[in-house]
Formats: C-alpha cells, structure tokens, sequence
C-alpha cells in the first residue's frame, strides 16, 4: 500500500505548471489522478507524457471551469471512472493584466469566472461526493496577490482577493462534514502563466515547490488545520 493508494483527486489546469506537478506528486504517492484544462489537446498531450509510467491511475478530460455543465461532466467523468472523489485541487487560472479602463469586459468574465466562480463550480458539485464517502481535502491554489495589490491587476487581484474570502467560508461551512479547506498563496513562481520561463527566472519558485505544499497538506494530521500557507521565493533578486 502506498500513502495515497486510497485517494481519487481532480487538479484543474492539471496539464502544466503547478497543476501537472501536483498531478505528477499525488501519482508517485499511488493516488489515482483525473486532470483536466480547456484544450482537449493540452489534455491528449500530457496524458501522453504521464499514462504509461502510471496505468490505470491516470485520466484527463477537457474541461473549461467556468462552464457549469463542463464541470459537472468532469465529476461525473471522474466518479465513474475512479468511483469516488476524496481530493479536489483548484488550479485552472487565468490572467489578463490590463488597467481598467482599457480591460475589456470579455477579459474580466474570463478572470472572475475561471478563477473564482470555475472554484465555486467545482466545490459545488464535488462536496456532496466527499459527504457520501466520509469527507476529503479541497485545496485552492491562490496568490499572493490575493492581499498585495498591484498596477494592472484588477482582475486578477480581485479573483484572488474573492478566492481566499470563499476558502475561509467554506472551511467553516464544511468542517464538521469531514471536509478539510485549504488555500495556498504561492509568491513568484517559474511556470507558463503569463509569461515564459527563462533561466534569468531561476530564483523564483518551482512548480513543484507549491506541489510540494499541496502533497505536506494532504499528509498533515488532521488534528489540525493549516487553512492557509503563503509560499514565497528565498532570495528574490535585491532592489
């Protein structure tokens, strides 16, 4: 029996980047993993990468988070394929950096309905699953940018801002059901999400620096509840 043989965990944007290295971890632990993103493309690919060192524990759908019916799909797939949820990771995100008064509305829906109501979606429809089977873990990954404000952000600040507000809530709305609520605000962090990794970008935080996180989360007694973990880069460059 390996740590995690007996989870089934859903990682939204599962397919690059903080999500892929979760997906990654909680696989190698022996839990069974349903990744998902928009591109059914981007989800043929990684699954490409990953099937074959992990059989039968692995699977993928696309789905867009901030489409009701999508996510409903995506539980649905994921139950009947793994028969129960015991981990959900919020990771999908989108960014648009834009001040506001050239930030197209199209562009504000895209933020506030990926990044926090595809959350909203997502815990909707995976709560009453965990209730059935005795409880389990949700995890939002956030930002920093979630309580520091900064020019062009927003959009992407308000998401974030909202995101830690409804983790707090739910947290305490789902406790007593065995459902433990944890949000994760990363600092810098080297992946694809709104610009492309460079070697100058080495002091920043590894994808799997906040998979990592993800993965001590899960293990912590639960006795206790780390509800919210800021991560940040050591040594960011002086100014």
């Amino acid at each position: 029996m390996t740590p995690f043989s007996d989870q089934v965990a859903i990682v939204t944007g599962g397919t690059k980047g903080i999500g892929r290295a979760t997906a990654e971890q909680l696989l190698e632990l022996g839990a069974k993993v349903v990744i998902c993103a928009r591109s059914e493309a981007g989800v043929s690919r990684a699954l490409m990468g990953i099937e074959a060192l992990y059989p039968g524990k692995i699977a993928g759908i696309s789905c867009d988070v901030s489409q009701y019916e999508q996510v409903v799909r995506l539980v649905k797939f994921t139950v009947d394929r793994f028969g129960k949820i015991t981990t959900l990771i919020n990771n999908a995100g989108v960014g648009h950096f834009v001040n506001v008064s050239e930030m197209t509305p199209q562009q504000w829906r895209e933020v506030i309905d990926t990044n926090l109501t595809g959350v909203f979606y997502c815990c909707h429809e995976v709560i009453p699953h965990m209730k059935k089977t005795g409880g389990g873990y949700i995890i939002n990954i956030s930002s920093l940018a979630g309580k520091n404000p900064f020019k062009g952000g927003t959009a992407y600040n308000a998401s974030k801002f909202g995101l830690n507000g409804f983790s707090e809530a739910m947290m305490q709305d789902v406790r007593y059901d065995n459902i433990r609520v944890s949000y994760i605000m990363p600092g810098s962090v080297d992946t694809e999400f709104g610009h492309n990794p460079s070697p100058g970008s080495s002091w920043k935080l590894s994808a799997g620096d906040v998979a990592q996180v993800v993965v001590d989360l899960l293990k912590h007694d639960p006795r206790s509840l780390p509800s919210c973990v800021e991560i940040r880069p050591s040594k960011p460059p002086k100014k």
